[in-house]
């Protein structure tokens, strides 16, 4: 957990449109979750119980469940700036933020995977693809027919395709799938990590690092998944992102672009070039953002 965050008390951040609470998807253990209003609502937020907040997602705002990455928790700086209302610099978005999600109208619901945060349990892919699924069904049985899409950043992303995979699966799919920042599979990624640079052309490293990864049981298989993914998708990725290098990213829209599964759907890859400055998690800076949503999921209805 970052130093000196109380996630139980999201003002804390700047949040004040923002609820707190705890779910439980399992017997043995709950997660921590952050709801977030649209602008619109901001005001009629304040002083509101969880009640209210879980009443407002059937308010005629689409709703996006949020699927944060390794790093941190659901109160991470760059995850804060993505969804708060306050409207800052673009000249100096890395500290003040730049209006996003909710400003464009969209409730946020975010969470923390089990291990994370103030949220309880033992990670496991197996786990954390749970977790996401209850967020879906919690959220989908209070939204009525609002638009409910999927945003996964970094690891996020591996929870995302799973997600959406077995959402597919089932024929209750949500009404679009954001990857931000993706990798193709787990293998690969940790490959491509720059921790792993002066390892990588040792004759024992696929071995001694990537097998065991493997073993374990831990794929994330963004490449496999979006093979049987049938639904909206968009991938955003920063030329300069030395975490999940680009080149993952835009192998797995190829693969996704020329899967069966997406005939029909829109599948579209955005780079953002490297004098940006945007690496692995200031994508959300990108004052172009704004519109490429409008353009990818359309304008936000308004509140009634």
């Amino acid at each position: 957990m970052p130093y000196f965050i109380d996630l139980k008390t999201p003002l804390d951040q700047g949040l004040n449109h923002t609820w707190n609470f705890y779910l439980q998807p399992e017997d043995d253990g709950t997660i921590g979750v952050w709801h977030t209003v649209p602008t619109a609502l901001w005001k009629a937020a304040q002083g509101k119980d969880q009640i209210w907040f879980e009443d407002s997602l059937a308010s005629t705002h689409p709703v996006i469940l949020y699927l944060h990455g390794n790093a941190g928790t659901r109160g991470g700086d760059h995850r804060v700036q993505l969804y708060k209302v306050q409207r800052g610099s673009i000249l100096n978005f890395r500290s003040l933020g730049y209006p996003v999600l909710s400003s464009l109208g969209y409730h946020v619901v975010t969470f923390d995977y089990r291990g994370w945060g103030d949220s309880e349990g033992t990670p496991s892919e197996v786990g954390m693809t749970y977790d996401a699924l209850h967020m879906f069904d919690w959220i989908k049985a209070r939204s009525g027919d609002n638009p409910v899409y999927i945003w996964g950043h970094s690891l996020g992303t591996g929870v995302a395709t799973n997600l959406v995979r077995r959402l597919c699966e089932r024929e209750t799919p949500p009404d679009a799938l954001i990857l931000e920042s993706p990798f193709t599979n787990i293998r690969e990624e940790a490959k491509s990590h720059p921790f792993s640079v002066i390892y990588r052309y040792l004759p024992v490293f696929d071995w001694f690092f990537l097998d065991p990864i493997t073993a374990s049981g831990i794929k994330f298989a963004n490449d496999d998944n979006v093979k049987y993914i049938s639904c909206p998708l968009l991938i955003l990725h920063a030329e300069d992102d030395s975490v999940v290098p680009f080149h993952l990213g835009r192998k797995l829209y190829k693969i996704a672009a020329s899967s069966r599964s997406f005939q029909g759907y829109k599948v579209q890859f955005i780079p953002f070039h490297k004098d940006l400055g945007y690496k692995h998690k200031y994508i959300y800076s990108s004052p172009e953002l704004p519109h490429i949503l409008r353009e990818f999921l359309g304008e936000p209805r308004k509140h009634a």
